[in-house]
């Protein structure tokens, strides 16, 4: 009997016999898919009413009981139905999500129809083995979230983010940076509705350059900021040409204003707003809890789609470029009608990081799952990477042929066989709810019908549906965000003051924008930037730490001004050579107009960095471990979670060789039980048939020699008769031995 519940296997159905058009009968025939398969990524294909998104959905089920988070792009609001999972499975846990329309059309009042809805839900899941407790697992076991950029229906979202600097994993493999900022600047242009052509457009060309100048420089860069350097670039030349002549000053005024206009546009300001575009935290919570984060963008206009995705693959490329490799499958990354972003002529900025993704993210742990009903509107070329195909029923013949086209150029790039001809029938023999798997890792294609959901799939959520599901989760985050700290003002002198030359005067560039009622206020300060090199060898450390320290120099300032600094990030500071218009500037202490406290406070840095500043890792010693420098603490435990588990296969590997070495050894004991049981009935039947002939032959001689029984004839026929007799209960013995040794070598086996 093959159970549902499998570690590293998703239930997703069962066999489905194309030729008869039935369900396989027996507990053997349950569809058990790997999940590491899943790193090697997967496409999902079917028309309008195949089943698809039921498919899809238990697939993401699955994934959430086995603790493997996912980002989920849904364009056209069914995927939230995740959410809509109900254990007590009663009539009012539907009632709300029934469509009453629907009850109308079938005469029925609303509460009739959520209770046959309810009754419907429960039928399907007792059919398919599940039941209340199998979803109140799948609700336990991973955090339920939709966000909706640009929109406050669900939890907000902005990709503000993606101008900050990446990390010096990025920065420093040419390849990775490159394709980040043609992928940020891509995703920008789009949204001011301007040709993104990387190589002929001059706009992409200049702004590609400004984010790199910053990035190299590990200075973030905002839209504001953006918008300056479009009108004062910080550097000469692009190219061999210089910057007037390849784009003059009053063209870049112009691009600067279509910027600013966007900036300032209402709608706009929504897309400043919510939690930053953090790939981590829509995989994990704080408390390292996995999450299906369902990223709704059926709301967005087709170019605002096209600069979010843009942007969201750009961040989880760079995202899974800081993992470390595993075989094992550590997150999903679901979009559901990839229509128009993978196509396989144009080029859309959504393309070239979709297929980097593909092509990269195996090696990481990360799959990719595509789903379309349009087939003849992807790259097939490209979906060569993916190793499993779910096709549904498809609406024409060139469809068909379509997908065979790419399952053949999937098989091809692993060198598994594919047969034509017969994938051609079992394409045709597709309905409702019935998908064709054809897995590059397994022998052969195999066509199932997909298990009933957990979820219950009422159909596309709207905005009110969204945001009646997530107002829970959005007024904690706003109640952890309404604390608040008051900060004391200071007085401030009149004129700028003098600084001395030893100091390398700089002024710190606010975080935000202020009121029109606010004035910005300089306060003096010191900033201390450090590089530190860690060496370990028994850790296999070595590695370079920049630190920021800022230390205010308000009043007294003590022996050791470092004491009570804080510790920035060196990302986290941006600096400019001069004060903006209009703001004031506080007096400096006296320490701070000398020039010799500068050499003093930098010796003192220091000696207090070397003191009070040392490498801190996370260690496991159960299995030798050590994270690494930049490695958080959840980072590191996913790592260890992916080792684990890769240990766990391994031991789980040796355990089935070891039993099937055993049982290959019982069984061949068994079969020569059984021989010999077999033999030994055969010798006690002789033995019976003997007897009875020497009887029978003694009885014949007696009635035909009457008068002469009692001779040496008939007494040793007698003695005869009498011993072959004798050996039958000798024989019983040995048949009834070889039986109970039969019984303990199957006894065994069953151990």
């Amino acid at each position: 009997m093959t159970s549902i519940e499998q570690p590293g296997r998703f239930y997703l159905g069962r066999e489905f016999d194309w030729r008869n058009r039935e369900l396989e009968a027996g507990d053997d025939k349950i569809l058990s898919y790997e999940a590491k398969d899943l790193t090697t990524h997967a496409v999902c294909v079917g028309m309008t009413g195949s089943g698809k998104t039921g498919l899809c959905l238990a697939l993401l089920e699955e994934a959430a009981l086995q603790g493997i988070p996912a980002i989920i792009v849904d364009p056209k609001g069914d995927l939230g139905n995740l959410l809509l999972a109900f254990p007590q499975l009663r009539s009012e846990d539907f009632r709300p999500w029934i469509d009453e329309n629907e009850a109308q059309g079938k005469g029925m009042s609303p509460d009739e129809f959520a209770a046959k809805t309810a009754q419907a839900w429960r039928n399907g899941l007792e059919q398919w083995k599940q039941d209340g407790s199998r979803i109140q697992r799948y609700l336990d076991a991973v955090d339920l979230a939709i966000y909706t950029p640009a929109s406050n229906a669900g939890l907000s979202l902005t990709v503000l983010r993606s101008f900050a600097a990446p990390s010096p994993m990025v920065l420093d493999d040419s390849d990775a940076l490159r394709e980040r900022i043609v992928s940020t600047v891509s995703g920008l242009l789009v949204l001011l509705d301007i040709d993104s052509d990387p190589v002929r457009s001059r706009e992409h060309i200049l702004f590609s350059k400004i984010l790199e100048n910053a990035w190299r420089k590990k200075q973030d860069l905002d839209l504001p900021g953006l918008i300056h350097a479009i009108q004062t670039p910080p550097f000469d030349k692009v190219g061999f040409a210089d910057v007037e002549s390849f784009y003059s000053a009053n063209d870049r005024l112009a691009l600067a204003m279509q910027l600013n206009n966007m900036l300032a546009s209402p709608g706009f300001s929504a897309w400043m707003e919510g939690e930053p575009l953090d790939i981590g935290r829509l995989l994990y919570t704080a408390e390292n809890k996995p999450r299906l984060s369902i990223i709704s963008i059926a709301h967005l206009a087709d170019a605002e789609k096209m600069f979010f995705l843009t942007v969201l693959l750009g961040e989880l490329l760079a995202w899974v470029r800081s993992q470390p490799g595993t075989s094992s499958l550590r997150a999903l990354f679901y979009m559901d009608e990839v229509f128009g972003y993978f196509p396989p002529t144009a080029n859309p900025p959504t393309k070239t990081p979709m297929l980097t993704l593909l092509k990269q993210a195996r090696a990481f742990g990360v799959g990719v799952v595509l789903a379309t009903q349009n087939p003849v509107d992807l790259d097939y070329k490209g979906l060569s990477n993916a190793g499993t195909w779910f096709l549904g029923r498809l609406q024409t013949e060139r469809d068909k042929m379509r997908v065979i086209e790419g399952l053949e150029g999937a098989s091809a790039a692993v060198g598994a066989k594919f047969n034509r001809a017969v994938m051609e029938q079992m394409l045709s023999a597709l309905g409702n709810r019935v998908f064709l798997m054809n897995n590059v890792h397994n022998d052969q294609p195999v066509v199932f019908q997909t298990r009933w959901c957990m979820s219950y799939l009422r159909g596309p959520l709207s905005r009110m549906d969204i945001q009646k599901l997530m107002s829970d989760r959005k007024q904690k985050v706003v109640r952890s965000d309404a604390s608040g700290t008051a900060k004391p003002t200071a007085s401030t002198g009149g004129a700028r003051p003098l600084v001395p030359a030893e100091a390398n005067e700089c002024f710190v560039v606010p975080k935000k924008s202020l009121a029109d009622k606010d004035r910005l206020v300089y306060r003096p300060a010191l900033v201390g930037n450090a590089r530190l090199h860690f060496l370990d060898a028994k850790c296999s450390i070595d590695t370079w730490q920049d630190v920021a320290m800022m230390t205010r120099l308000d009043g007294d300032i003590g022996e050791q001004p470092w004491t009570d600094a804080e510790v920035w990030e060196p990302e986290a500071i941006t600096l400019e050579r001069q004060p903006r218009d209009g703001a004031a500037i506080a007096d400096l202490p006296a320490a701070a107009a000398r020039g010799k406290s500068y050499s003093e406070w930098q010796k003192d840095l220091a000696s207090y960095l070397y003191a009070e500043h040392p490498l801190k890792l996370w260690a496991c010693e159960m299995v030798d471990e050590v994270s690494l420098p930049e490695e958080s603490k959840q980072q590191f435990r996913i790592r260890l979670e992916s080792k684990c588990n890769e240990q766990t296969a391994a031991e789980q590997g040796k355990s089935r060789d070891n039993f099937a070495k055993k049982l290959a050894t019982v069984e061949g004991q068994i079969q020569r039980a059984q021989q010999k049981v077999e033999k030994e009935k055969g010798q006690r039947w002789q033995k019976i048939i003997g007897a009875i002939l020497s009887f029978f032959t003694m009885f014949v001689s007696i009635l035909i020699y009457k008068r002469k029984f009692v001779s040496r004839r008939n007494i040793s026929a007698a003695s005869a008769a009498a011993r072959r007799a004798g050996s039958i209960t000798s024989e019983q013995g040995d048949v009834q031995h070889a039986e109970e040794n039969l019984d303990v070598l199957q006894q065994k086996k069953a151990d």
